[in-house]
């Protein structure tokens, strides 16, 4: 018998191992990971909506590789230096302000001048210049305001949610509570999938009633930005109140161990990632992450190819994404329920191991009809459907399952591993992995594609390949998460 189900009892243990004096800890801890999420998912809907409806899913890998990567590099750079000249608390809000007045910026004035910024007779020239396979580098040039507004979106992810929100909740969880609260704190997350999901059905679904003459996308993402901005002002109050009422109650946190992580030396940039190369402990971490975002990367492009084709327009594009956020939230409060904080209490090698597993089963089946949709077409015909839905359909219920598998199995399993460390290697480590590791695994997977279309030219010509890849970087994934599993229990269980 684990010692969760002495302590709570069995049913108690399997759905809400909380004590009742613990609520005012962790509350506003779940509170907060649900605004950030919300953002997180109504930005992730957005910036695929503009973005794919006008270059195309061509362009996400030359994005990536191109953008969002040196801007994730730039804004670790500046984070490490304030991070040494700011206190914690006023970097978050400083970092929180950043990503607002952009979204504000975007709506306002980026998106209703689109015709006048957009360089379209210089897109058009340099698409005809380049090969057929870097059409999708041209399309980022001239939607290149739609491009900064995705950078954007995915380094809200990465600051915001892996850096601000984790980094803040390792610095005040003990091991002990991390098993049994991190899988709660993704309920937070998931529960906001489920208001974040109609509200962005809601209001991209306005173009039915929205008169012809009128941009109905532009309304749309007033209203989306509006909500963003609020969400965003709560996140940083929730912030303000757990600074002012609970980091200095000793029943939750204990001031001096508080002030001995925020007493973190002095490193440079290079020092710290010159430090973090001698631990092997890190890089199994790292290679954790840069996998998932590879494998990730690798699906989703195959998928939103398929999706863009089946919903061209920015409004029905963002009006399916929203279905989809819903379900993925329906899906992963399952697993956490079910699977994740059961699987991370017993074992974290076995919560660990979870997610690959997934990608495995889900991605070789979703790659095989892919390959073979066009030879279904009579049976889909008579089923009143298109092999296009059915490859739209099929790839969505994929990426369900592998959201609901990071949200429930990999976040908290990766979370978990950071707890162990010293609080050097917890920041400095943390920090350059979640920023600047996850983008590099995006961008691996982007490079990938990107040299696969110089040589083939279309996506669905580089799809057997892709495949391919994808079992490879899933085997170095378990490979790592069973290295990383022995050094996570003798950190764990040495006196």
């Amino acid at each position: 018998m684990s010692a969760e189900t002495q302590e709570f009892g069995k049913w108690r243990a399997f759905f809400w191992p909380i004590h009742a004096f613990e609520l005012e800890k962790i509350i506003p801890m779940l509170l907060m990971f649900f605004f950030i999420t919300f953002n997180y998912t109504i930005l992730r809907d957005t910036k695929e909506s503009l973005l794919i409806t006008a270059a195309g899913a061509e362009a996400i890998p030359f994005i990536k590789v191109w953008g969002t990567v040196p801007a994730a590099i730039l804004f670790m750079l500046v984070y490490s230096r304030l991070s040494n000249l700011l206190s914690r608390e006023t970097l978050f809000y400083l970092t929180i302000t950043t990503f607002l007045l952009f979204f504000v910026i975007f709506a306002t004035v980026l998106y209703p001048n689109r015709d006048l910024l957009h360089p379209q007779a210089f897109a058009d020239s340099l698409k005809a210049f380049l090969p057929e396979g870097l059409g999708g580098f041209a399309e980022c040039v001239r939607n290149w305001t739609y491009g900064l507004f995705d950078i954007m979106a995915e380094l809200w992810g990465s600051m915001v949610l892996g850096l601000l929100f984790w980094g803040f909740a390792n610095d005040t969880t003990k091991v002990s509570e991390a098993k049994r609260f991190y899988a709660l704190f993704g309920l937070g997350a998931n529960f906001s999938l489920l208001v974040s999901g109609p509200v962005t059905i809601a209001f991209s679904d306005i173009r039915r009633t929205t008169p012809p003459d009128i941009d109905s996308w532009q309304i749309s993402l007033n209203y989306l930005m509006f909500f963003v901005v609020l969400a965003g002002l709560a996140i940083m109050a929730i912030y303000w109140w757990i600074h002012r009422y609970l980091i200095t109650n000793p029943r939750f946190y204990n001031p001096e161990e508080i002030r001995i992580r925020e007493a973190k030396p002095k490193m440079s940039v290079r020092e710290s990632l010159v430090y973090l190369a001698k631990s092997k402990y890190i890089l199994c971490i790292a290679a954790l992450v840069v996998s998932f975002g590879i494998c990730m990367n690798l699906i989703e492009v195959t998928w939103k190819a398929q999706l863009r084709l089946q919903f061209p327009h920015p409004n029905d594009y963002n009006t399916f994404m929203g279905y989809f956020s819903t379900t993925t939230g329906i899906t992963t409060i399952f697993m956490m329920l079910f699977v994740g904080g059961n699987a991370l209490r017993k074992s974290w090698g076995l919560a660990a191991i979870l997610t690959p597993l997934v990608l495995l089963i889900t991605g070789i089946a979703f790659f095989c009809f892919v390959l073979y949709k066009d030879s279904l077409a009579t049976y889909t015909s008579i089923m009143g459907t298109s092999p296009l839905w059915l490859a739209v359909l099929f790839g969505g219920i994929q990426n369900v399952l592998s959201k609901a598998s990071k949200y429930s199995l990999f976040d908290p399993s990766k979370e978990t591993a950071y707890i162990p460390l010293d609080p050097d290697a917890r920041i400095k480590g943390k920090a350059v992995i979640d920023l600047v590791g996850s983008r590099v695994g995006k961008s691996g997977g982007s490079i990938i594609q990107e040299i696969l279309l110089l040589f083939c030219g279309t996506l669905a010509a580089i799809v057997p390949y892709v495949a391919v890849i994808l079992l490879f970087f899933i085997a170095l994934w378990i490979l790592a998460v069973r290295s990383l599993h022995k050094q996570f229990l003798q950190l764990t269980e040495r006196p």
